[in-house]
């Protein structure tokens, strides 16, 4: 990572992914008046932090439209299952939206679109600015976009501990190549996302698959070779074969989606660290405005680290 930060840095944050993850990790803080704000806190928290720790040249946050997205229509059954979003969880993202506009850092939320999409889109754009990408997001989803100019850098304990994927750290714990992420997805499906993939295959088998054949395409293109070697696994994978191709459908991330982007907008220099202030001030927060100083400074220039323990622990 100490590498990484001799390099320009574009932190793209799955606005939506954060705020629940600092939902559920916060207590239910509140204003005087009883606006809860614990998620708020949560989310700048964190995002402060990680400002501070990546020293970021470009930011920006992508949040998930409340319309129906693409996916729904190719699944009706999509996120059929999610329970409503919490009471006092909902009024948050309108002031964390709220604070992020007063301090002039981008939000992109586009109708059809998830906000992974919106991710996808602008790490390929920023990827061939030359630029390293750093996702900052709880869902695994994203871990098919990192490669060698992109990242993840993933909550895995409250909101301070962290687990930064590489290329590398994503062939450990998967035992597959980032970009065949969707291939694994394709085969065993995504109960949190409502979707199913070929039943009776789990993640040993699906990694074998994918480590002999690559893709889904391919594996059913090789599916008598299969029957030969194991009949019960070849059985499996025809009767969900149409699940699968599905799951792939629904579990790629796109990285062209048509919606209007500035690069410029995204420039952490424009960030206005008053207003910022302001916004966070009026919603009765005391520790975020001095952290906001100590990132940043008095002047609003971005501070580097300097001589500094780490102050997100990365696992």
């Amino acid at each position: 990572m100490q590498e990484d930060l001799k390099k320009e840095i574009f932190m793209l944050v799955d606005g939506s992914a954060i705020v629940h993850r600092a939902f559920h990790a916060m207590p239910p803080l509140t204003t005087y008046d009883g606006t809860p704000t614990g998620a708020v806190q949560g989310f700048f928290s964190m995002i402060l932090k990680v400002i501070q720790e990546l020293h970021p040249a470009h930011v920006a946050i992508a949040f998930d439209r409340p319309t129906p997205n693409f996916r729904k229509e190719l699944f009706k059954k999509y996120q059929a299952q999610r329970p409503a979003m919490e009471s006092d969880l909902s009024p948050q993202f309108g002031i964390i939206q709220e604070i992020l506009q007063n301090a002039k850092i981008p939000i992109y939320a586009v109708d059809g679109l998830e906000a992974d999409d919106v991710i996808g889109t602008i790490a390929e754009k920023a990827k061939k600015t030359g630029h390293l990408v750093y996702i900052i997001t709880g869902d695994r989803d994203m871990l098919q976009l990192v490669n060698h100019k992109t990242k993840v850098l993933a909550p895995i304990k409250g909101i301070s501990e962290m687990t930064l994927f590489d290329a590398e750290k994503v062939r450990e714990k998967y035992g597959i190549n980032p970009d065949q992420f969707v291939e694994m997805k394709a085969l065993m499906g995504d109960a949190s996302d409502n979707y199913p993939g070929v039943s009776g295959v789990g993640p040993k088998t699906a990694s074998t698959l994918i480590n002999e054949y690559n893709t889904v395409d391919n594996i059913y293109k090789n599916i008598k070779k299969i029957k030969t070697k194991n009949p019960n696994l070849a059985e499996k994978l025809e009767k969900g074969e149409e699940h699968a191709k599905l799951a792939h459908q629904l579990a790629t991330i796109l990285t062209d989606a048509p919606f209007d982007y500035n690069f410029s907008d995204c420039d952490i220099k424009k960030l206005d660290v008053a207003e910022f202030k302001k916004a966070l001030e009026k919603y009765e927060f005391k520790t975020l405005p001095k952290r906001l100083d100590d990132v940043f400074g008095k002047d609003g220039t971005l501070r580097q680290a300097q001589g500094k323990k780490t102050q997100m622990k990365l696992l």
